[in-house]
């Protein structure tokens, strides 16, 4: 079997996404990733990484509209394609350098 090297910048993409995806385990991360499970979370140790557990406790002073809960799910969605596309898109480049046609 093959040991591959990942540039630290893929590692700490691939650790930042598993923590932007707190519904996600790390086998679907890394399945998205197309790494092994354990090299995922050997990378997450590392790093020291854990997920937010629940919300602060804040005292809300108005409660959101509903136009402003939707607003905020969808700019939060939106950040999370962008750094999943932004992890692929590195991931993608990474591997087209690693092949020799």
């Amino acid at each position: 079997m093959v040991m591959k090297n990942y540039p630290p910048q893929f590692k700490a993409d691939a650790v930042a996404l598993y923590q932007s995806r707190p519904e996600a385990t790390i086998r679907q991360v890394a399945a998205d990733l197309g790494i092994n499970p354990e090299t995922l979370r050997n990378w997450v140790r590392a790093a020291g990484a854990s997920r937010p557990r629940g919300r602060r406790a804040e005292v809300p002073t108005d409660p959101p509209t509903p136009l402003e809960a939707e607003n905020a799910a969808l700019r939060k969605k939106v950040r999370e394609l962008e750094e999943e596309r932004e992890i692929l898109r590195k991931a993608a480049k990474y591997f087209a350098r690693e092949t020799r046609w």
